[in-house]
């Protein structure tokens, strides 16, 4: 399709007579057999440099709640509903991943499927960009995020019908712990708290374990994992009763073998959740709970890298990319022997021949830079990352204002 005019003709259709996604110059008018609504205002990707998408879960659910609404209401039976974007090449790259992701999770169709309206988009979407402000070479597609998502659909990461927003929402701010869980009940990624709150030199706001543990306790976290050099003191989890790791290396950069070793050993002799955690809690935690994931789960690089930046934006950067393609392979096989040795299966509980076992959690791993432990506190990329989402960076998509805005209408707002 091309975008030389406003032409309906030219959408592209979801579900015949009934769904189309339409990119547009400007705004549409109003027809007698046709609604029109968008989002592009509504839900905003909040980038930290050229990074653009995609979109996270929360919005992706508040996306499907409102499509889902309006496909239900009455007055606009036998209309047909078109879901806008502008024709920026980024705005279009995210509402292809929205409407795809819901013909996935509600129409039943698989990512190929639901990307099949796009396959010869002119002109084509851009990839997803990582969050630094320099070129990137990984390449990341709508499709390879569709495939992500349907993984994660697939292994019961994610279930809309029982989906908390309002958690979502509340814990993805920073004033609120910067959080998110990538499994539920595994994995919970979150920036690295200090010893006491304050606004640091760069910008950011530090939270300290006191007020992430009431929230630990409820979710049965039971194992901290630092992957940053130590900014507070490891014994505050542990007198709430929770375990703590120090698994340390260099911010920016990749786990060596052995850390990287040690981190999955842990991750699967431990009962309960993991709070996995470096200074932004996106690069090097991203890049460990990756290499997990594809291990047990059997999903490829690219699907894993879309699967966590949906759960929690920015997550894995630079040559971490690369890294993941790398390990893909190595994963993959070391999830078979895990299976083959006495695992429970890709996605089971452990039970195969890694044993870290739990002696010994709450030392620090001897890494041999242990010039992280000791450095001045020097700005990093994660300072720059953590500077880049203070308040008011992340915003709450409250649902009512969304419906609100895709009403039946005056011109001036977005639905028509």
């Amino acid at each position: 399709m091309s975008q030389r005019t406003n032409d309906l003709s030219e959408a592209f259709e979801f579900i015949p007579g009934r769904l189309y996604y339409v990119p547009l110059r400007s705004k549409p008018v109003r027809q007698k057999k046709a609604a029109f609504f968008s989002i592009d205002d509504e839900l905003v990707y909040w980038n930290f440099f050229k990074d653009f998408g995609p979109l996270n879960l929360g919005q992706l659910f508040r996306f499907c709640q409102i499509l889902n609404e309006l496909l239900a209401d009455p007055k606009l039976r036998g209309k047909c509903i078109y879901y806008y974007s502008s024709s920026n090449s980024q705005k279009r790259a995210n509402a292809a991943f929205l409407i795809s992701c819901y013909a996935m999770i509600y129409l039943g169709r698989t990512p190929e499927e639901a990307y099949a309206p796009f396959i010869n988009v002119h002109p084509p979407f851009p990839p997803f960009h990582d969050a630094t402000p320099f070129e990137c070479t990984y390449k990341l597609s709508v499709l390879d995020c569709l495939q992500g998502v349907y993984k994660a659909m697939q292994h019961n990461f994610f279930n809309f019908s029982t989906f908390d927003v309002e958690e979502y929402e509340h814990f993805e701010q920073v004033e609120a712990g910067d959080l998110n869980w990538i499994m539920p009940n595994k994995f919970l990624a979150f920036a690295g708290p200090h010893d006491r709150r304050m606004r640091t030199r760069e910008g950011y706001d530090t939270l300290t374990p006191e007020h992430y543990i009431p929230y630990f306790k409820r979710r049965n976290v039971t194992l901290v994992i630092r992957l940053n050099r130590k900014c507070y003191d490891e014994k505050r989890f542990e007198r709430a009763g929770i375990r703590h790791l120090d698994l340390v290396y260099p911010d920016g950069t990749c786990p060596p073998d052995h850390i990287l070793k040690r981190f999955i050993e842990a991750c699967e002799n431990n009962d309960g959740a993991i709070a996995v955690h470096c200074k932004a809690g996106l690069g090097r935690t991203g890049t460990c709970i990756g290499a997990y994931i594809m291990k047990h789960f059997g999903m490829t690089a690219a699907e894993t890298i879309g699967w966590i930046r949906v759960c929690r934006p920015g997550s894995i950067i630079g040559p971490q990319q690369q890294f993941m393609e790398h390990m893909e392979p190595i994963m993959r096989h070391e999830g078979k022997r895990f299976q083959q040795r006495g695992g429970l299966g890709l996605g089971g509980n452990p039970g195969g021949h890694l044993h870290a076992g739990r002696k010994g959690l709450t030392q620090s791993f001897d890494f041999e830079s242990k010039n992280e432990l000791k450095e001045a506190d020097a700005p990093s990329q994660g300072d720059f990352l953590r500077s880049k989402k203070g308040p008011g960076n992340t915003h709450k998509n409250d649902h009512w204002t969304l419906m609100q805005s895709a009403q039946l209408s005056p011109p001036q707002h977005h639905f028509h």
